[in-house]
């Protein structure tokens, strides 16, 4: 009978081959909602001097600046603790 193939010689059917909706959802629901990229694509590729993570305005402003105080007093706690512990013990 010789070395039967472990795997199937066949590839299967395609995952997302079909357009059909899922079964649970009515069929007239869109599924992803209106398309926002061109809206997005005006906002971003907007000639205003400010760079890309700033462009959305002032929520995008308070992740930056929290992001950096958090970075900069990171860096200041870890510089005074190893300033601490590379001080000499007394005993």
């Amino acid at each position: 009978q010789g070395l039967k193939p472990i795997a199937p010689t066949e590839s299967p059917d395609p995952i997302f081959g079909t357009s059909k909706p899922a079964p649970g959802l009515p069929a007239s629901d869109p599924f992803l909602g209106t398309n926002k990229v061109p809206d997005l694509q005006k906002i971003f590729q907007r000639s205003d001097g400010l760079p890309v993570h700033l462009k959305r305005g002032y929520p995008d402003r308070m992740l930056y600046r929290t992001t950096m105080a958090l970075t900069i007093g990171g860096t200041i706690y870890c510089l005074v603790a190893l300033y601490i512990a590379s001080q000499p013990k007394n005993q």
